[in-house]
Order: structure tokens, then sequence, then C-alpha cells
């Protein structure tokens, strides 16, 4: 077991149908890994040993954001159907964001049983699993550490691009859409952009999710910075 002198105090991981990706906090700063396999699972050296913060999320593109004065928990699963199809069978979830006064709700019903996996062997100290929570929710935390005015933080993995965008404190965007690869998953980002009025060219765009040597230089091409968190 890892004491809570270990040098590497956190990790995010991030999991997709397709597999997963992970960040480790360590002193030299944050080390960042490319989208791997099932089947590195249990052979990943950082998933061997425990850490003061473990953080889970899932790419689901089930998610909606309903305002807490509007939020009725007999209703979440209506709430949430309103935006994306739900199977009888799909299990509905909550979360606060308290920085935004609203309710997450989502659905990890998406075919995959890996982000339990991960979540009940990568452990914090305590030894107890974390919760895994949806993609949406960790952008939406993400946003609060942004200096920038225009805030701009996104994932893109296995079709969908998740998308949250703000301006100083005013949340402007925080939804999901279908692209199936990066030049419509910009072409999605580019359009949000335009309806809210922000300029690109004066703006940081970041992201959660492993880029690509191409991607981060086509992103490049428009935006005052790019950014892999």
């Amino acid at each position: 077991m890892e004491n809570s002198n270990t040098p590497f105090t956190g990790i995010s991981i991030q999991v997709s149908l397709s597999g997963y990706s992970f960040k480790v906090q360590t002193p030299e700063g944050l080390r960042i890994s490319d989208w791997m396999g099932a089947e590195h699972l249990f052979t990943t050296p950082e998933f061997q040993r425990r850490y003061e913060q473990v953080a889970v999320s899932l790419l689901t593109p089930k998610m909606c954001l309903v305002p807490e004065v509007f939020y009725d928990p007999q209703a979440a699963r209506a709430a949430l159907e309103e935006v994306c199809t739900l199977e009888e069978g799909d299990f509905v979830e909550t979360v606060p964001v308290p920085s935004q006064a609203s309710v997450l709700v989502f659905s990890n019903s998406i075919g995959e049983s890996l982000s339990k996996v991960i979540a009940q062997t990568v452990l914090p100290l305590s030894g107890e699993p974390v919760r895994v929570l949806p993609e949406m929710y960790y952008l939406l935390r993400q946003l609060e550490t942004l200096t920038e005015y225009n805030k701009i933080v996104a994932s893109w993995a296995d079709g969908y691009l998740h998308l949250a965008i703000a301006q100083g404190k005013s949340l402007r965007l925080a939804n999901v859409f279908q692209a199936p690869d990066f030049t419509t998953a910009q072409y999605f980002l580019f359009l949000s952009l335009k309806q809210l009025q922000l300029n690109p060219e004066v703006s940081t765009v970041c992201f959660r999710t492993p880029l690509s040597p191409e991607a981060s230089m086509s992103l490049y091409r428009y935006f005052k910075g790019v950014v892999q968190l």
C-alpha cells in the first residue's frame, strides 16, 4: 500500500467505449497518457498504486444540466429523456454542481463495464472505490480553475464532442455533440463559439482528452492557444 507521502498525489482517468487515458500529477508536473485499450488495464504501472486523489470519468453522452430551482428528483429520468434516448434498463444518476447552481443528471449505461473495473482497481488511500462520474462533470469543474474570461473546455472520443463554455462566471453552454471525426468536432466547436459570439482568436481552448499532433495543429490555426489539461 502506498502512504500519504507518495510523490504521485493524484490520478484522473477518462474512460470511453474504446479504452481509457489517464493523467498523473507528479513533482515534475502533469503526465498524460495516450488512449489505451482495455487489454492494458492490469499491466499499467500507474494503476498498481494508491493515490491521495482518484477521479474516474466516463464519456457518456447521456447527460443534461438542470438548474437547482427547476430540479425535481422525481422527474430526473424524464428530464434526461428530453435530450437523449434511454433504454428501459438504463440507470439514471445525479450529482450536484454547486458552482453552476445546477444538478447534472446522467446515465452511465452506455454498454461498457471498464469504468467500474477501473474504479475498483485504482483506489485512493482510504481504499474505498470512487464514484464514476460523467466527463461533463469534470468539464464544469475545470471551468472553475481557468483564469481567462473566455473559458472553453472540451473532450472528444468515440464520436462525441463534450463541450463546456463560460464567460467569466457565467456558464454559456454545456452540451454533447455527435461528432464521428475530429473535423466534425471542430465544426460544432466553432458553431458554438459563433452562436455565443466568442472570438477564437482571443480565446484558449482546453482539451481533457489526448489530442493528436494533427488535431492540435488544426486548432492552433484558429485559437490563441491550445492547452492539454
